[in-house]
């Protein structure tokens, strides 16, 4: 697969079939502009930018719609034809089984946070456009890292371009009566039609403020991940609807009870109150060593939890009851009437452009062993398939360090590394030199995330002088990747911006944090491949549930689920080619079938406890009747 294949050329304009995988280096890949000169041209602005002249017809759309169980339910649009200036007003009972514009590779479609504009075409069965553009996703990649006036809505776009929009509290208003469902009288109808051109007035607008700044080829690569998005978003995640109702029922009971049960280890409640003083006797009681806060007190945070129940696992089950307890809000997780888990997933929102849905009702938001609800319907599978160490390849491919891509193809990268350290004999294996992997692991992992060696020291319980060591012998070890990452550190300094290959970018504002930055190219490139792949597996057909961060959850017959993994796992590897070079990187792939449920490990103690308790609940409930 070439970049030609992930983004086919259109009219004159062409793509390069090498990736460049340096940051350093020009990643303007689409450099023929020669393009044909555009007839009846309403908006003398398109001439500013060659790519869209290219297009016979362009077409800003906006939808206006409930989502009922999570399913957008259309009820009007309004579209306008930039070049000719056809306009097009379209209720609720005039949709027919097309779409009243045109849809093929010479038409562009533009809207703002398309994947909604995608759900209600795929609510009114009608085709996705072969050409995309979201200004949604523009807007927030030219302004990525950097402060806004009013934030990415459409409205927070148009301030900081300096161009009007709707008032605020009118488009609430109109919001609210839209979301009532109607019906509506005819002034209400009219109503709700001005307000939806009024969208379309914006786009209009903030597309002439953007165009020069549009790199509109690689613009269509996010604009095919919105309609994946869509895609998604309308399959949602089957869940256990019935255990979530009894959960849902009993949950206050359930809680007190937990904290009983899981507390009886480590006595650091009163009632329903963690105490500071008894947790500290428990630490000091089993020598664990806990970070502080510059005030001196322990450090209580759930990212720190987090990371010392990795360091010491005997500390896991109480992370998972303080989380449960913390941000458990089973009545905010929203099912629809087909059982499935339905959230926006919230595409682009991170700096490195991954996807962040709510995580109060998305069930991979909440703590892990929420992710048990987690059912396929009679007759289907389900298929957890996420890439295998992807970072570690991401780093070894794009610095191309020959130690560090040797490590990954070795099927274990952080044994290898340790090897490679001189650290354990070449003969050493996961089990018989368990100890020194997981340090070594920890130390990749620190290297990614941007750890210090205080950071490294507390996730692996050794003193700040191993943290160090481990650290400076990754360093000794891939020079050649710190020789890439200190460039890119300076690239990103030097021309105030740091892109990924396919042109996502991370401007540098006035207090850059440097691991950040560091971190940005494997991160943002792991969230372009994550993108690609599910671009290609959901115009095949794949059914996927969620994209969970390096992962997707798929689901299929039973009788189909290992062909349809072979097919996901394929893609992904051709997607790792694409982004990296030619580098594939591997995954793995968990199946669960009906009628069992998909269980994350680190939260398996903690369904089995919830589960217990609510059996008793049951049991006695029965008893009492």
């Amino acid at each position: 697969m070439s970049l030609t294949d992930v983004i086919p050329p259109y009219g004159n304009c062409t793509s390069e079939a090498a990736v460049l995988l340096d940051p350093t280096s020009d990643l303007a890949v689409f450099r023929d502009h020669s393009v044909p000169s555009t007839r009846d041209i309403c908006e003398p602005w398109i001439e500013k930018n060659p790519h869209l002249q290219a297009f016979n017809e362009i077409w800003t759309v906006d939808f206006e719609y409930n989502t009922p169980g999570g399913l957008p339910d259309p009820v009007c649009l309004v579209a306008r034809e930039l070049k000719s200036g056809r306009k097009l007003h379209v209720w609720r009972d005039e949709f027919g089984d097309t779409p009243p514009y045109p849809t093929d590779e010479h038409t562009l479609i533009v809207a703002y946070f398309a994947s909604a504009e995608m759900g209600c075409h795929l609510a009114l069965n009608w085709p996705i456009p072969e050409r995309i553009l979201d200004l949604y996703t523009e807007f927030r990649n030219l302004t990525n890292g950097l402060p806004t006036r009013a934030g990415n809505s459409l409205l927070g776009a148009l301030v900081h371009c300096g161009l009007d929009g709707i008032e605020a509290a009118e488009k609430e208003y109109m919001r609210q009566l839209i979301l009532s469902g109607g019906p509506w009288s005819e002034e209400e109808k009219r109503d709700i039609l001005a307000y939806c051109e009024s969208d379309v007035v914006a786009l209009t607008k903030l597309l002439s403020a953007l165009t020069e700044r549009l790199d509109v080829c690689r613009a269509l690569l996010r604009g095919r991940y919105m309609a994946a998005v869509a895609r998604m978003e309308r399959n949602g995640i089957p869940l256990d609807v019935e255990t979530l109702n009894r959960l849902k029922q009993h949950w206050p009971e359930i809680q007190e009870r937990l904290i009983g049960a899981v507390d009886k280890d480590y006595g650091v409640y009163n009632g329903r109150t963690f105490k500071y003083d008894l947790f500290d006797a428990f630490l000091e009681r089993h020598g664990i060593p806990w970070p502080h806060r510059p005030n001196g007190r322990l450090d209580l945070r759930d990212d720190t939890f987090r990371e010392m129940a990795r360091a010491h696992p005997i500390i896991a089950p109480l992370h998972e009851l303080r989380s449960t307890l913390s941000k458990m809000r089973l009545a905010n997780l929203p099912v629809g009437e087909d059982g499935r888990n339905r959230t926006m997933l919230s595409p682009f929102r991170s700096k490195t452009g991954r996807n962040q849905p709510s995580n109060s009702s998305s069930i991979f938001g909440p703590s892990t062993w929420v992710r048990g609800l987690i059912c396929p319907p009679a007759g289907s599978a389900v298929a957890y398939i996420d890439w295998e160490q992807q970072e570690f390849g991401i780093a070894g491919a794009l610095s191309g360090d020959a130690e560090m891509r040797n490590a990954y193809r070795s099927g274990d990268p952080y044994l290898a590394f340790a090897k490679q350290a001189g650290a354990v004999p070449q003969h050493a294996t996961k089990s018989s030199h368990k100890s020194e992997r997981d340090q070594f692991k920890a130390c990749a992992l620190a290297v990614q995330y941007g750890m210090g060696a205080d950071s490294l020291a507390q996730r692996i319980g050794q003193p700040t002088w191993r943290a160090r060591e481990l650290l400076e012998l990754h360093r000794r070890t891939y020079r050649t990747f710190w020789t890439w990452s200190d460039a890119s550190l300076d690239h990103a300094m030097l021309m105030g911006s740091l892109p990924t290959v396919f042109g996502w970018t991370l401007h540098i504002g006035d207090r850059p944090n440097e691991r950040s930055v560091r971190n940005f190219p494997m991160q943002a490139n792991g969230a372009e491949m994550l993108r690609l792949a599910c671009c290609i597996a959901t115009e095949e057909g794949i059914e996927i549930c969620a994209p969970v961060h390096d992962a997707v959850l798929i689901m299929a017959p039973i009788d189909r689920i290992e062909v349809k993994v072979a097919r996901m796992q394929a893609i992904m590897a051709d997607a790792s080619r694409v982004v990296l070079g030619d580098f594939a990187l591997r995954s793995d792939a968990k199946i669960i079938r009906n009628p069992d449920r998909y269980m994350d490990e680190r939260g398996s103690i903690m369904w089995d406890a919830v589960m217990k308790i609510l059996a008793d609940i049951d049991d006695e409930s029965t008893l009492a009747t």
